[in-house]
């Protein structure tokens, strides 16, 4: 006597029903899939995109540092402003592991036009400043067009224009005359902007000389740039105002402009988290639909769940079919939001110049995230499916 051979569903074969149920309502599996391809595409962009942006700003940092220090007045005890005394440079320069110093002086009651013929209140928003030779070096400045000064060039009315200065007087190449005080000065150079000096980008720059020749500039400046070894900065950040004012260090503002761009990462990651959130909404919704899709395909395919049972199906090999249906349309989804989300990324990385940075562990969280969200939304139906008793099924309408 035989016993009678126990039912078995491999898991080739549970792939292959599974399959063919999703390409029998390819309409409803599409739109099924897409809620969770959205969810998943809105993670991975904005999740790629924040590590693009650090990936951008680590680079800038590499390429810029992070050892630039201003210094600058505060204001007294009287609420009165303050004003550095002109051996601030000198000063700083003399504080140990100091490196480079570069001074500038903003001339405030000097304008900046085109020409004589623009109307005086015109001003463009431009200011026209005093600079070292060594502000370049100092702040990590570069000139695009022409040069910088020399000894030579920063006696004579010459001006050197930030990248909005130029962009706004309508100058793209050295040699035009522009009007500084009332004086025309030669343009020798157009710099690139300056990432931890945006001031300088808005600025006509003139040599120390010129200024004390023409306008009777006095030496003392506004702001003086400070770089350091990366390893002294806070050590030099801490001599900084005793060493500029002695007598009153409180009178002296120290800050690190490469603080400002790491606050305005931060600020981005705030907005990350928000998005990353509306993502998993969207995740859940696309789950939601799983569900609802996996539940109607029960109620359609009553006959076909009470066929396979009377041939030998069990329960379990039912709950597997159905649970499989439910992470295809799934993975799917997840797999097209991946491609999506990569997309999206890298055509927003190309767009800005950004270096593309996607974690690979990305993707795989979410296939991951895909998968659990299928099991957890195609059970239900599964276990519905599995508990239909095969004469109901089988004589259902």
């Amino acid at each position: 006597m035989t016993s009678r051979q126990r039912s078995r569903l491999r898991p080739s074969d549970a792939l292959a029903l599974g399959a063919d149920a999703l390409r029998s309502r390819p309409t409803r599996v599409v739109l099924s899939a897409l809620g969770i391809a959205i969810g998943i595409a809105a993670m991975i962009a904005v999740v790629g995109l924040s590590t693009s942006g650090q990936a951008r700003l680590n680079a800038e940092f590499a390429k810029l540092g992070t050892n630039l220090l201003t210094v600058s007045a505060n204001k007294d005890l009287a609420g009165e402003a303050a004003k550095l005394p002109p051996t601030a440079a000198g000063s700083i320069a003399r504080i140990p592991h100091v490196e480079r110093v570069a001074a500038t002086s903003a001339l405030p009651k000097i304008s900046v036009y085109r020409s004589e013929f623009i109307d005086p209140a015109q001003t463009s928003g431009l200011s026209a400043i005093v600079a070292d030779l060594s502000l370049p070096d100092t702040v990590g400045g570069s000139v695009r067009f022409g040069t910088w000064f020399n000894d030579a060039t920063s006696t004579f009315p010459a001006v050197v224009l930030g990248a909005t200065a130029a962009k706004r007087l309508g100058i793209t190449e050295p040699g035009t005359q522009i009007l500084i005080g009332g004086t025309y000065h030669t343009v020798i150079g157009i710099l690139d902007p300056v990432e931890l000096a945006p001031e300088l980008d808005s600025a006509a720059l003139i040599g120390a000389d010129n200024a004390r020749t023409l306008f009777n500039w006095d030496g003392v400046p506004t702001t003086v740039y400070e770089r350091s070894t990366d390893e002294d900065v806070g050590a030099v950040r801490g001599l900084l105002g005793a060493s500029v004012n002695p007598q009153n260090p409180e009178q002296i503002a120290v800050s690190r402009p490469s603080d400002a761009l790491a606050a305005k990462y931060a600020t981005d990651q705030a907005f990350t988290g928000l998005l990353v959130g509306l993502g998993s909404v969207a995740l859940l919704v696309g789950g939601i639909g799983v569900a609802n899709t996996m539940i109607i395909s029960v109620l359609e395919r009553r006959r076909e769940i009470g066929l396979r049972r009377s041939l030998g199906a069990t329960r379990a090999h039912i709950r597997i079919q159905f649970l499989t249906e439910a992470l295809l349309l799934s993975l799917l989804g997840g797999v097209v939001g991946s491609a999506i989300g990569f997309l999206v990324t890298a055509v927003f990385a190309h767009l800005n110049g950004w270096l593309l940075s996607i974690p690979p562990l990305l993707f795989i969280a979410a296939i991951g995230a895909t998968l659990i969200i299928g099991a957890i939304a195609g059970l239900y139906p599964a276990i519905r499916a599995a508990k239909l008793p095969p004469t109901a099924a089988l004589a259902a309408q």
